[in-house]
């Protein structure tokens, strides 16, 4: 499952409660989270981990002016990127992700990729969390990001076994230049032979997969989901080896007791596990 959880904005006190009721519903064996809120008082990735009996790791993005400035500069309140597991957590490694070098490019806002090598049924599961540039025209910078996200990815997911899975807020719908590039097979990947495919393909046809809205983000506090931005990349998979999509959903696109949990809608999918020989 992935979640952009929407940091400390609009009645987060009462929103932080209505993520944990959605997740108690999902009951998500591995999760992505992107706007994560840390203060010296609570981590809310931490706070979930807690509550759900989950392992959790979470990277701090190294530069919070940004974020800071959106909550009248307070600065006692950060943001980063998590990964909670079910199943024990086995190694972590986190990279930091460029940010533009071209004239006009929007200034640095630290993004990270996150990875968690996690003990699953049937043997390890490289999983990783990110959380690309926003602005609508960081294309560019988003196309920097995803290479050296898939090369991060490369490094990290050990061969054989399950294939990586990718979760997080790419800021970016499926015919961007970003998103196509980081699959690698729709147009030549930034590392040969990583091919890395769009859980939605797999959706059910009709399903709504509309996650955010890159032009307007509602009002009245109601979420428009015109863009589907948030995505889980499921890496290839040999035949009875375990990662390969059965299903996938959008979860987390209602209010819990008049509350928005967020404004983004989540997206899950579920993956098969290895097939046990005699």
């Amino acid at each position: 499952m992935t979640w952009n959880v929407w940091w400390r904005f609009g009645r987060w006190q009462d929103r932080r409660h209505a993520i944990l009721h959605v997740l108690r519903e999902e009951r998500p064996d591995v999760l992505a989270l992107q706007e994560v809120w840390a203060s010296e008082q609570e981590n809310l990735a931490g706070w979930l981990a807690d509550e759900l009996g989950m392992e959790w790791v979470w990277s701090r993005s190294p530069v919070q002016d940004r974020w800071h400035g959106r909550n009248g500069g307070d600065t006692s309140v950060d943001v980063g990127i998590a990964v909670l597991s079910r199943f024990p957590i086995l190694e972590t490694a986190e990279r930091r992700l460029p940010a533009g070098d071209a004239p006009g490019d929007a200034p640095d806002d630290g993004k990270t990729a996150l990875h968690a090598l996690i003990d699953a049924p049937g043997g390890p599961l490289p999983f990783f969390a990110t959380h690309l540039n926003s602005g609508p025209a960081d294309s560019g910078v988003r196309c920097l990001q995803v290479r050296e996200l898939a090369a991060f990815v490369a490094e990290r997911a050990p061969r054989g076994g399950y294939p990586p899975v990718v979760g997080g807020d790419f800021n970016a719908e499926p015919d961007f230049d970003e998103v196509r590039l980081f699959g690698g097979y729709r147009t030549r990947g930034p590392v040969p032979g990583l091919v890395m495919i769009d859980a939605w393909r797999f959706a059910a046809p009709g399903t709504e997969g509309g996650t955010w809205d890159i032009t307007d983000q509602g009002e009245d506090g109601y979420p428009y989901w015109h863009s589907r931005i948030d995505y889980l990349h499921v890496g290839l998979s040999r035949r009875g080896t375990g990662g390969r999509v059965r299903a996938v959903r959008r979860t987390g696109d209602r209010p819990v007791d008049g509350v928005w949990p967020s404004d983004h809608a989540a997206v899950v999918t579920d993956l098969d596990t290895p097939r046990r020989t005699a």
